[in-house]
């Protein structure tokens, strides 16, 4: 584990001062690390203190030392759903607030709830139990942190469907990150401590090669190093008087109401913004051919997703309307703080480009006192509103 241990006791004194539920991640490069394990211990140490501590939701994927450490711990019974022919049990989140513990340990964040639940994803569970005052212990793997999404695809080769939110790791009061050397983490796959025997070949030729864990490892110490520098960083602002805070640069995300690959712009500003320990904004520009009663059903459905992730990624969405796109957003930008403009490259034909009717290169050109972020896709794409 990196940087400070941070004690059960920590957290309880966290816990103590709050009326809202406090949020401890636990943060891995890959299965195995141990955050489970971790989380059952810290649960053991609480509960040895006299708190109240439940396990909501833990999977031991079949690892003895993990399940034998469920024991002596209350678990609140799963819901069982059938789905499909198939009985599917899930964190029972009626029940656990119900319950009402101090502390619910709940696992596995990203997990997609099975369909005709209250929530969608298991992380929406957490915040519905964190604004009903319960204190929340989790954990996921860095893999599934969506801003990261593209860049583990590109890094792996694998595809993550089960994503958590950056507005999400935001809220988390402390984060640990569960370190672990790769050729350790290797030792425990072969050993089957991980997965069943007979998986063990197939993790090593794909997911678990050394110079994924290598890199993906990278991509947790860094995640959680840049965390604790943006708490520091607010600490610190937050106790300068409101008249020597100086206003900080924000980003701005430029998408078209039709923008197939509109998420690798939004997952893009929102690590720059994050970097920044800034706010930043996702903004569309409606020209009158593009009011909502000229646009098809597949630009409404594009547009309606990428506002989605925006949000959960945790920028403010505004919809900006003129027959001029560069016009609008320099406009916006000037009268919000922003100091970092997003857009991806231009897919337009090279002559209409050197029209000038190309938005990236007139923001270039007209975009004085800005930084102008211009992102180019690994695949060709079709942009319209270029």
């Amino acid at each position: 584990m990196s940087g400070n241990p941070l004690r059960p006791e920590d957290f309880l004194e966290l816990v103590q001062r709050s009326k809202r539920g406090r949020l401890k991640l636990y943060i891995g490069f890959a299965a195995g690390v141990g955050k489970t394990y971790r989380m059952l211990e810290e649960a053991h140490a609480l509960k040895a203190r006299g708190t109240d501590v439940v396990i909501g939701f833990v999977e031991t994927h079949g690892r003895e030392d993990t399940a034998k450490l469920i024991e002596g711990l209350e678990v609140v019974p799963r819901r069982k759903v059938e789905y499909r022919g198939i009985t599917v049990e899930e964190m029972d989140l009626e029940a656990v607030l119900a319950r009402r513990p101090a502390i619910a340990v709940v696992d596995e964040l990203a997990h997609t709830n099975v369909p005709g639940s209250k929530n969608r994803k298991r992380y929406q569970d957490v915040i519905e139990l964190l604004d009903a005052g319960i204190n929340v212990i989790g954990a996921f793997n860095i893999q599934h942190l969506e801003s990261l999404n593209d860049t583990v695809e590109r890094v792996t080769n694998v595809v993550v469907r089960e994503t958590v939110p950056d507005s999400f790791l935001k809220q988390a009061d402390q984060i640990v990150n569960l370190d672990l050397a790769v050729e350790d983490l290797h030792e425990r796959l072969r050993a089957g401590k991980i997965y069943a025997a007979d998986k063990v070949p197939w993790a090593l030729e794909h997911f678990f090669q050394q110079d994924n864990l290598g890199t993906l490892r990278e991509l947790a110490l860094r995640e959680v190093a840049e965390s604790l520098d943006r708490t520091g960083i607010e600490k610190r602002r937050a106790e300068q008087p409101v008249r020597a805070r100086r206003p900080r640069a924000r980003v701005l995300v430029c998408i078209s109401s039709f923008s197939p690959r509109a998420a690798v712009l939004l997952r893009r500003g929102s690590r720059l913004a994050g970097r920044l320990n800034t706010d930043w904004f996702v903004v569309w520009v409606e020209t009158p051919k593009e009011a909502p009663h000229l646009i098809d059903a597949a630009q409404q459905r594009f547009l309606h997703d990428n506002i989605e992730l925006a949000r959960e990624l945790g920028a403010e969405v505004v919809k900006l309307q003129g027959s001029d796109p560069v016009a609008a957003i320099l406009d916006f930008a000037r009268s919000h703080s922003v100091g970092h403009i997003v857009i991806g490259r231009s897919h337009q034909p090279w002559w209409k480009q050197l029209l000038g009717r190309s938005v990236p290169l007139r923001l270039v050109r007209e975009a004085a006192g800005f930084d102008v972020h211009i992102v180019s896709f690994e695949e060709p794409d079709v942009e319209r509103g270029d």
